[in-house]
């Protein structure tokens, strides 16, 4: 089961293959992050309230397999099927159980297995921690802690700007999040900011491909979450946050 703050795997690589994996240009430097589209007034409030305090107590995510049966239960009551087959089916999902066709749900076998989803949930790990962060009136500031496995070790956010800078020399600016509803996932969205940055430097053996999110969910709750490939000095790490937090 993946974790949202597994351990980094550390590899050196040949330039060229990282850069290939990393999907970049091996000219030069470069940068293959499209200029976003221009925020909404108001967004710099917005922004510096949704980011973590200094030392800011989080909680840690991690992703778990689950089966989604929403549109299955939907499905088998609009045509009445049989609803002790589909209570069946549903708590085999519940518990992690591969569902199996009943034809006593009223739906072909074609349906059943289009309707059964499996995907991946965020759920918390009960695992509490103070977030390496620093801020001020300018800038945020992530360092390095337990738990963090050196994901967010360097990155800053301009709150004037919104600006994203990495350690491996790169930049991206954000994007608006819009609201939306994913129940399965465990997750109401009501706004947000994400970041996608990416650029490669042959020169000095950096480059970087991730993306940033920071969500607002309904509940209050705030989600933050950075997921990358990067490489500095030649050396390539993979890694993956996802933390939980109230401001």
């Amino acid at each position: 089961m993946p974790h949202y703050a597994r351990d980094c795997m550390k590899v050196a690589w040949p330039l060229p293959a990282v850069v290939m994996t990393l999907g970049l240009s091996m000219s030069g430097l470069s940068s293959s992050a499209p200029t976003p589209p221009a925020l909404p007034a108001g967004w710099q409030p917005r922004l510096a309230a949704l980011l973590p305090a200094t030392s800011q107590t989080v909680t840690l995510l991690e992703r778990r397999p689950s089966i989604s049966t929403v549109e299955l239960q939907l499905r088998v009551a609009s045509v009445g099927g049989n609803p002790q087959a589909l209570q069946q089916v549903i708590v085999n999902a519940a518990r992690g159980l591969q569902p199996t066709y009943d034809e006593r749900l009223g739906i072909s076998r074609e349906d059943f297995k289009r309707y059964v989803v499996f995907q991946e949930i965020l759920a918390s790990t009960g695992k509490t921690f103070r977030l390496a962060v620093t801020r001020d009136a300018n800038q945020i500031t992530f360092g390095d802690g337990p738990l963090m496995n050196g994901v967010l070790k360097g990155v800053s956010i301009d709150l004037k700007t919104g600006e994203m800078r990495g350690p491996e020399g790169f930049s991206a600016r954000p994007t608006s999040v819009t609201p939306s509803t994913a129940p399965d996932q465990g997750l109401d969205v009501r706004s947000g900011f994400q970041w996608r940055i990416a650029g490669s430097n042959a020169t000095s053996g950096n480059g970087v491909r991730g993306t940033l999110s920071l969500l607002q969910l309904t509940s209050g709750r705030v989600v933050l979450s950075y997921t990358r490939t990067s490489m500095i000095r030649r050396s390539v790490d993979t890694g993956e946050l996802i933390v939980e937090y109230t401001r």
